[in-house]
């Protein structure tokens, strides 16, 4: 199947990504609580586009993925979440965050319709990983329980963002503009993977 992306939007969106820095991995001198977790997932773009990106696949996918997707996330995100805030280890998480970007929005550029039950098993063990940079960097003086409520929260909301976006798909304008969008979610996914990597050469 072939398609075009729409160079203007696909270019705008990764000139936005590469000015802003990955403030979700950042959050010294940052009271934890309520606020702190809403506030966390919108002010780091990797996590942000991902999180989209779940919404917009969802959507293309249908019922029941468009509901069950975001869902998973979320309720997933939070285990991860409870690793690393009981600091157990995870391989790479920089680098999975930022490969989930380049999958999710490869999977929306492409309309890649998985099996239901394996795009949730894509999208939990995603999850795992976004959750445990939350849990990760949750500032010791924090309220726990309503950091996690505030960025389990978020999520969810990010991820009806998607889903509103995704009904753009009714029209086939919209479906253009969607594949766009996942291509400038896939190449700013590229931009941290790369950096995500370069940090262990």
């Amino acid at each position: 199947m072939s398609f075009r992306f729409p160079l203007p939007l696909t270019t705008a969106i990764v000139s936005l990504a590469l000015m802003q820095p990955a403030l979700a991995h950042e959050q010294a001198g940052v009271a934890g609580g309520l606020v702190s977790g809403l506030l966390h997932p919108v002010t780091g773009i990797d996590h942000l586009i991902a999180m989209v990106a779940v919404g917009i696949w969802g959507a293309q996918l249908g019922a029941p993925a468009i509901w069950i997707l975001p869902i998973t996330f979320p309720l997933v995100m939070a285990i991860g979440g409870v690793l690393g805030v009981l600091h157990v280890p995870l391989p790479f998480p920089e680098v999975m965050i930022a490969a989930s970007a380049v999958i999710l929005g490869l999977a929306v550029a492409a309309r890649l319709r998985l099996p239901f039950a394996a795009a949730a098993v894509v999208v939990a063990v995603f999850a795992i990983f976004h959750g445990h940079a939350h849990g990760a960097e949750l500032p010791r003086a924090a309220n726990a329980l309503a950091y996690g409520v505030g960025f389990v929260t978020a999520t969810g909301l990010l991820h009806l963002c998607g889903i509103a976006i995704g009904t753009l798909t009714r029209w086939p304008a919209g479906e253009r503009l969607i594949q766009g969008l996942g291509a400038g979610i896939a190449a700013i996914g590229c931009y941290f993977l790369a950096q995500g990597v370069g940090a262990f050469a």
